[in-house]
């Protein structure tokens, strides 16, 4: 499904379908104001008052049927209230009876698409269109949603299809059809400024070498902002290898990239205006002779040494150096994505990235704007306290503390040595996969956070 905005139109009276929409307290109700035919159609087909049920009402005709679909709440709908419907109907447009579908028809429009690279799309029944009577936000919710799908279909990529060199086409496609400028830090020219980068990808075969992918775009007078996604193409767990089940998914490890990638699409393409610098720091953690070592002590580009006691806690290596870069430029706003520890899941699981910040106003805009969105986020600490968890005897500290405790905050400590404290920054450890398949949402890649982030940068900056 590529043409997205085809999914989304502004209502100018075209013939369409009616969607009336009811709640469960409503339930009874509406039943009761319904003509005995509507009641049969009901009780036949078994709507009940529950999330994302649905029944055909028959017309006079037979192509004047309307549908009655159950959401939670008619007077607030989520983006997802009407995401099975734009699942299972028939092709054809679709109007609510009352009201606007606001954010609702970005899971309409999200709900229809399917990742085909690996199998052939079944676009034989058509698209489903919605109609709005709204049509200034048909293009944010547009981009929205492709934002998302980006996100989604990148995780989805095998490792084999999508190693860094191919993290680095995505990037310069973005920079070529906006005008942005486009610089790659490749292989052997990393030892020298990028050390931390390099040592974690090194070990890669020919063709897939690192690189520190960099995307500058906007008037150099507008606020300057950086947005830092890990792109670990593939976590074999370097010499401290996965066992096979917690290599399974390790395809998606450039899941902080995918949602980086996406949200920078989503400034350049709004035309909001920032100074926007993207980094992409993609590597493959792989194993070989070339290999990073337990206990080999890198040096880091702001010259910070680190003693590497795990080659599986690789993100927050090659993200120091990139966050590094970043801040060089100064920018007044800092964010980074990661899929960087299984701690973060174990704490909130999967819908919930653990956001990490500098700034209290930051963090409690993030959150806000991740309720407003239904992109909900979590807060944890950065707790000063549990800094000495990252002490070493040799180097200036380690890469992963010993011990399976705050596993999530020690890693955010790892990576607050690199931003200065007067850049606020905030870090979102984010899961960028959906175990369980819901409507408008498959079991696969997934973004988590990109909404709320682009609620923040939208209400910060938009005109």
């Amino acid at each position: 499904m590529s043409d997205l905005a085809s999914l989304l139109q502004p209502d100018r009276g075209q013939s369409a379908r009616t969607l009336h929409l009811i709640d469960p307290q409503g339930f009874d109700g509406w039943l009761a104001k319904q003509s005995a035919r509507h009641r049969a159609a009901v009780a036949a087909q078994k709507l009940k008052p529950s999330g994302y049920a649905h029944a055909i009402l028959p017309g006079e005709a037979a192509e004047e049927w309307s549908v009655v679909a159950v959401v939670a709440d008619t007077a607030s709908l989520s983006p997802w209230c009407l995401a099975k419907l734009a699942e299972v109907l028939p092709a054809g447009s679709y109007r609510l009876a009352e009201g606007e579908p606001g954010a609702a028809a970005f899971g309409w429009i999200v709900a229809q698409h399917r990742f085909a690279r690996y199998r052939k799309e079944d676009n034989a029944e058509g698209p489903r269109v919605l109609l709005t009577g709204d049509p200034a936000r048909v293009d944010d919710l547009v981009r929205q949603a492709a934002a998302t799908l980006r996100v989604r279909d990148l995780v989805d990529t095998g490792a084999g299809d999508l190693g860094p060199a191919e993290l680095e086409a995505e990037v310069a496609t973005l920079a070529k059809a906006h005008g942005a400028t486009l610089t790659v830090t490749r292989g052997a020219e990393l030892e020298r400024g990028y050390p931390m980068i390099h040592a974690v990808g090194r070990a890669a075969a020919a063709g897939r070498e690192p690189r520190l992918i960099e995307l500058e775009w906007g008037n150099p007078a507008h606020p300057r902002i950086a947005v830092v996604g890990k792109g670990v193409c593939f976590d074999s767990g370097g010499l401290n290898i996965k066992p096979g089940s917690g290599m399974a998914l390790m395809k998606k490890d450039m899941g902080g990239a995918a949602h980086a990638l996406a949200l920078a699409a989503l400034v350049i393409e709004s035309r909001l205006p920032v100074r926007l610098h993207l980094l992409i720091p993609a590597v493959e953690n792989a194993i070989s002779g070339a290999a990073f070592r337990p206990g080999d002590v890198l040096r880091s580009r702001k010259g910070l040494t680190v003693e590497n006691t795990n080659t599986d806690a690789e993100g927050r290596l090659v993200l120091g150096d990139a966050i590094t870069r970043a801040v060089e430029g100064e920018p007044e706003l800092l964010l980074d994505f990661a899929t960087l520890t299984g701690a973060a899941r174990v704490a909130l699981g999967p819908d919930l990235p653990a956001t990490f910040a500098n700034d209290d106003a930051l963090a409690a805009d993030l959150l806000a704007c991740g309720t407003a969105e239904h992109d909900p986020l979590w807060r944890l600490p950065l707790w000063d306290a549990y800094d000495d968890m990252l002490k070493s005897s040799i180097a200036d500290m380690v890469n992963s503390a010993e011990g399976a405790f705050a596993g999530s905050i020690t890693a955010a400590l790892f990576l607050r040595r690199f931003v200065p404290a007067k850049i606020a920054w905030a870090h979102l450890d984010t899961f960028a996969w959906r175990p369980a398949a819901k409507p408008g949402r498959p079991k696969g890649g997934e973004a988590y956070g990109l909404r709320a982030a682009w609620g923040l940068l939208r209400t910060r900056y938009g005109r």
